[in-house]
């Protein structure tokens, strides 16, 4: 995944002899790394992640390693028409053997801060939920900032969208069992998209899957709190928002969209599943999204993850118990939110 990515890139330097402080800052870690549980330590963890302009670089020059495919999955890439002027977009769709038709389907949109990221190392999450649930899965490959600031991967994400519901019938897919997903920023993207979804009224969404979404741009302007030293950090975060939104954040942003925790009235928004760990820098901002979905009647189940930092479920899911129970969490809320309902067959 994206933060794997990141990972190997500060590898490469040190390896290149131009990490040396790099080394120390790793050494100066320790002590913070040993605070994390055992099984969701990673080597990773010793080098100080920090999103910026030439790392943005060093990784995009990388060529992404394609995630194994599940078993008995498929993967094809579409390229769907842009909506509201914007450019078409690819979408890779995922579907498993003998699915069962109408099923229900997934859009899901990849994390890497806005600005990283690449459809192809989700791989092995989107065809393995499309599997174990007998629904298809279609991942967004959105353009990414700064280049194609706000609105650019939500237009996008709205094109993947629209175009999930107008080939619902091609794909075999219940155009009322359509939910929406992502991680980190994907997750931010997941929630603006089931905003701008209620509020146009063109397309349905059934459920909000948000892993550790990035909701709130005004973090960034918050001070330390002890959370977010691991893996995205609070300089990776204020940079990320600022190549997003086109400008450093401030308190006031007023285009609706551009952060999802800015909108104000959530009622009527899709059901919620929430999941962060306690030491996620996004873990207050998460908590008090769930908080406000709640009080205004939107159902919203949240999961929080002891010990978890940023994106540790994508690291050390084969090793730790809190990181497969998290993604096991995320796995059956979707399943509930996408039912299969009795009577459906095969084709």
């Amino acid at each position: 995944m994206t933060l794997r990515r990141v990972a190997r890139a500060l590898l490469a330097v040190t390896a290149l002899g131009a990490g040396a402080a790099l080394v120390r800052a790793g050494g100066r870690r320790r002590a913070l790394v040993a605070a994390v549980p055992a099984d969701l330590r990673h080597p990773a963890l010793y080098l100080p992640f920090t999103v910026s302009a030439p790392l943005l670089r060093l990784v995009r020059r990388t060529t992404p390693r394609p995630s194994a495919l599940a078993p008995g999955t498929t993967v094809r890439r579409k390229r769907v028409p842009g909506r509201d002027g914007s450019p078409p977009v690819d979408v890779l769709v995922y579907e498993p053997a003998g699915r069962r038709r109408p099923s229900g389907a997934l859009l899901w949109v990849h994390g890497g801060g806005f600005v990283l990221g690449d459809p192809v190392t989700y791989h092995d999450l989107c065809s393995r939920w499309a599997d174990e649930l007998g629904v298809v899965v279609v991942s967004v490959d959105y353009r990414l900032a700064p280049e194609h600031p706000f609105p650019a991967g939500l237009q996008d994400c709205y094109a993947g969208l629209r175009w999930l519901h107008e080939q619902a019938d091609a794909l075999g897919v219940d155009r009322s069992r359509v939910a929406v997903g992502g991680d980190s920023a994907g997750g931010g993207l997941a929630a603006t998209l089931a905003q701008l979804a209620t509020d146009r009224g063109e397309v349905d969404v059934c459920f909000q899957l948000l892993l550790y979404p990035m909701l709130d741009d005004r973090t960034a302007l918050r001070g330390d709190d002890g959370t977010g030293r691991l893996v995205w950090t609070p300089t990776s975060n204020r940079f990320a928002w600022t190549a997003y939104l086109g400008h450093a954040p401030t308190a006031v942003e007023d285009r609706p969209y551009a952060a999802g925790a800015r909108r104000e009235d959530l009622r009527g928004l899709p059901p919620a599943w929430v999941g962060v760990g306690d030491v996620d820098l996004f873990h207050a901002e998460d908590l008090a999204y769930v908080e406000r979905l709640r009080d205004a009647g939107v159902p919203c189940a949240l999961h929080v993850a002891p010990g978890m930092y940023h994106g540790a479920d994508g690291f050390r899911e084969d090793r730790s118990a809190v990181a497969r129970d998290f993604r096991r969490q995320a796995l059956e809320a979707l399943r509930a939110a996408l039912g299969q309902p009795v009577g459906t067959t095969a084709g």
